[in-house]
């Protein structure tokens, strides 16, 4: 029997300990790491179109019936208000306190019915609920390739980048047919009906096709037919890995469900393995210090208090200001060659950089500093081909460094900790200059006002 996240907690005398000191081993994302080189590969959804599978690494929870939208909007701090069929929206979920549990994208596909996708800390969290809640619905999970025996029951592939429409017009033989930013529609694609969702995953226009496992083949086929003339590429794990980073998306911060009495039934309920593993120099025996609110990672657009849901009186109960703010910390370039080269030197090195991705933990918690006081968190943190510039994602407090302030990154774990990711390494401080998250341009103007 699978040990409970609760007992594992009462084992070790800590959920600190459970993450800080996890033995899961390294992930192993289920899709090829590269089709040409993953530096190409990052640029073609800036040049011209990036074909990503997204079938097989996310989980997907289908929840269906007459309780659904109540579930779903008592646990989100979206507004469902104006949400018909072939809508989505990014689901934002917190606890009673108001602190973050994650996030995932919610697509309402006919009446009563929903498929919410994404990494399984927000999905655990409505499953539980949806099976202990007493609500009228059937849920039905399908866990990513990792876990699954068998193939998915979706295809899932992302069209990304400015060439994107011209490959839809082609596929489909006339004019894309105008779709609203998470608006869904339908595309006839190689004699099948193609769902669509209208957004992006690195910031560029984009289309998220979907639809029956069996349908995949076939359709990727077609798209890559109809995209050679346009330079369609197709993007492995590492360079799928890093589009976060231009979009200024936070893909696993830590969920605030480790602390509290309140959530002892849910920890009960969650098997033990799903807790992840935290990995980082931000360190502290407070599991608290590492919660978040949505406001602390530039979620407060979608807050909405037009309805009753979990964590909604914390929320309003905030003190005005009190809120870090979401940016992007562009590493020094100097530093980055130096903790690199370490390796190469005698001596005990800086912890390995790795490419594209340097996040060796499921939750990456860097301590940012400036003039030597703690200031915020970093978190996830890699290369950006098309910036030729080594950034992480950061929230920092309120009244500290403002864009273009030199910070810096204290990167590796001090003392090391025993996760099989985490050699042994010295800490080394490296210099990082405040920027705007999301970090591209086009992603900050023109996408993301969408």
């Amino acid at each position: 029997m699978t040990e409970s996240l609760q007992a594992a907690i009462d084992r070790l005398g800590s959920p600190m300990e459970l993450l800080r000191n996890s033995p899961a081993r390294p992930t192993v994302f289920p899709v090829a790491p590269e089709f040409s080189n993953w530096r190409s590969e990052q640029h073609s959804w800036r040049t011209s179109c990036a074909l990503l599978d997204q079938s097989h690494h996310m989980t997907d929870l289908f929840v269906r019936g007459p309780g659904a939208e109540r579930l779903l909007s008592g646990l989100a701090v979206n507004s469902f208000a104006r949400f018909p069929v072939d809508r989505a929206k990014q689901f934002i979920a917190v606890n009673h306190q108001g602190q973050l549990i994650g996030d995932a994208i919610l697509a309402h596909l006919e009446e009563e019915s929903y498929n919410l996708v994404g990494h399984q800390m927000v999905i655990d969290w409505v499953q539980f609920h949806a099976e202990t809640g007493g609500h009228d619905v059937e849920v039905e999970r399908d866990g990513n390739s990792i876990v699954r025996q068998g193939n998915p029951r979706l295809f899932r592939y992302e069209l990304q980048g400015p060439a994107a429409p011209a490959i839809v017009e082609k596929l489909i033989g006339g004019a894309v047919p105008h779709i609203g930013f998470f608006h869904m529609g339908r595309f006839p694609i190689a004699g099948l009906e193609v769902r669509s969702i209208r957004h992006g995953m690195a910031g560029q226009p984009g289309y998220e096709l979907f639809g029956p496992w069996a349908d995949g083949g076939r359709v990727r086929d077609a798209l890559l037919e109809a995209g050679a003339e346009f330079g369609l590429t197709q993007v492995g794990a590492k360079g799928y890995s890093t589009a976060n980073l231009e979009s200024g998306w936070v893909p696993s911060p830590v969920p605030a469900i480790f602390s509290d009495d309140a959530l002892r039934a849910y920890r009960e309920w969650l098997p033990a393995p799903a807790a992840g593993s935290l990995g980082g120099s931000y360190d502290s025996a407070d599991i608290e210090d590492y919660y978040l609110t949505p406001y602390d990672l530039d979620y407060g657009r979608s807050v909405a208090f037009d309805h009753d849901f979990m964590g909604s009186d914390a929320l309003k109960g905030l003190p005005q200001g009190s809120h870090r703010r979401k940016v992007t910390l562009v590493w020094n370039p100097d530093d980055v060659q130096e903790a690199i080269g370490s390796l190469l030197r005698p001596g005990l090195p800086a912890k390995y950089i790795e490419l594209p991705k340097a996040r060796y933990a499921l939750y990456q918690v860097d301590q940012v500093l400036q003039d030597g006081a703690g200031i915020g968190q970093s978190f996830d943190c890699g290369y950006i081909a098309n910036e030729q510039s080594f950034v992480s994602l950061a929230s920092l407090d309120p009244g500290t460094a403002e864009i273009g302030a030199e910070v810096s990154v204290l990167w590796g774990e001090e003392p090391n900790s025993t996760k099989l990711q985490v050699e042994p390494h010295r800490q080394v401080a490296v210099r990082a200059t405040v920027a705007p998250a999301p970090f591209v341009q086009f992603a900050r103007e023109s996408y993301r006002a969408a």
